[in-house]
């Protein structure tokens, strides 16, 4: 079968290839940008930054709190996760688990 379906795959496996490679791109970006190594420099960086009058105090924080946040996100805060850095309790709370608690009380009661 598969002698008989090639040659109307053929046209398509440039697209399936550059597909692929897009998926390739966007996983490597994904690794570099939730990375602790890189992220802890980058804090380490706006610190200096602070250090030298480069930046402000708000701009620290908002370095810092973006640094926290792309690292929560990096871990098992993905779609369907349960846990996230840095506000794991308010995600948590809105989330499925809310949901569940009030039923259960209310089913059981």
């Amino acid at each position: 079968m598969g002698l008989l379906t090639l040659p109307f795959k053929l046209p398509l496996l440039p697209v399936k290839g550059f597909l692929r490679l897009g998926e390739l791109i966007q996983e490597e970006t994904e690794r570099q940008l939730h990375d602790p190594a890189r992220i802890r420099r980058e804090l380490e960086e706006a610190q200096w930054q602070r250090a030298a009058g480069k930046i402000s105090d708000e701009e620290l924080s908002r370095a810092e709190h973006d640094a926290v946040a792309r690292l929560g996100m990096g871990g098992a805060a993905r779609p369907g996760g349960t846990a996230q850095a840095g506000g794991s309790g308010e995600t948590r709370d809105t989330g499925g688990s809310d949901t569940a608690g009030p039923s259960r009380t209310i089913g059981g009661s």
